[in-house]
Formats: C-alpha cells, structure tokens, sequence
C-alpha cells in the first residue's frame, strides 16, 4: 500500500471517529487523544530521507502532575515510504503557554530499516519536541522535530532527524 493511500485512510478513520466522539462527548469526558502526523523522516541525510506518517495515541487518564510538569505516557507507530518502521511507548510532559503547547517526549521503541536508512540496531530512542497551537473543538495543530537514535548500542549510531506535521484530537 503506497503512503497517499495509508494517508487516506489514517485521515478518514480519524474524521470517521470524529463523528462517533461528538455523540459520546455528553456521556463522558475527552480523555483520549489522538495525534496524526506526516513529515520528512531523516531530512538531513540527501541519500535516505524518505516521507513518513504516523499515528499516536495519549490516555489522559493517566497523566500525573509532577516536579518535571504534567507527564502522561503515549504509544504510537510510524512507517516510512522506504517502508521503515517504528513502533514506540513511551512519555511526554505537556506544558500550556497560553493557546500554544510545548510538548517534548521521550519514547524508546522497535525500529524495523525496510528498505530505508540503517540505524544499526533494533533498539531506538526518540527524542521529540513539538509545538501546537490549540483550535476549537478540542483539536490542535502542531510541528514537531524528532532524533532517533541507538545511544551506541549498535555497531554504528547515524540517528536520524526528522520534521512532522501534526493534527491532535481529544475524544
């Protein structure tokens, strides 16, 4: 399946769930949300850089304030047009600044090179920051940077830099 198509779909399920939420919203708090991106993954490598989607979800049932801000623990997957892919849990602070949220996470997951870039492990960490800026109906639009990397667990350590677009609903 090519990524217009994955694209298509991602963005259909989300608008699709949209629909269901505003029905349930009367029976029950927006405590789930739900982050769509896609970007450039490896931008700053002319050889591998590759167009990537992704998705991740945050239960904010679990968040918890703490000295560090409010943390929450998030999950989420992205694929690439190489058909590298990446599947990660891990946790995010959420800081409000007015209508704009600064957002950095840290997420160690499974890292699977397809046909894209060698990271020389399995084993990666992303580290992210991102951006957004509230819209109405619970929904927020953001940009975020991100850096994989294996922290030298692997016989080689390129990372990879890579930029998203996102779209955030809470349901």
């Amino acid at each position: 399946m090519n990524l217009k198509k994955l694209l298509i779909i991602l963005v259909s399920f989300l608008l699709g769930f949209s629909v269901h939420a505003e029905e349930l919203k009367e029976k029950k708090n927006n405590n789930t949300e739900f982050n769509v991106y896609t970007g450039m993954f490896d931008f700053s490598d002319d050889g591998k850089r590759s167009t990537l989607i992704g998705f991740q979800h945050q239960n904010e049932n679990l968040n918890r304030d703490t000295f560090l801000g409010n943390l929450s623990p998030i999950t989420g997957a992205m694929i690439t047009a190489d058909n590298a892919s990446y599947f990660y849990t891990g946790v995010q602070a959420h800081y409000k600044i007015g209508s704009l949220n600064l957002t950095p996470s840290f997420t160690p997951g499974y890292y699977n090179q397809g046909d894209g870039k060698d990271l020389g492990h399995a084993l990666e960490f992303k580290s992210e920051v991102q951006l957004s800026l509230e819209l109405p109906k619970e929904s927020q639009f953001g940009f975020s940077y991100n850096h994989l990397s294996n922290a030298s667990l692997g016989s080689k350590n390129p990372g990879a830099n890579s930029y998203m677009f996102n779209f955030l609903k809470k349901f």
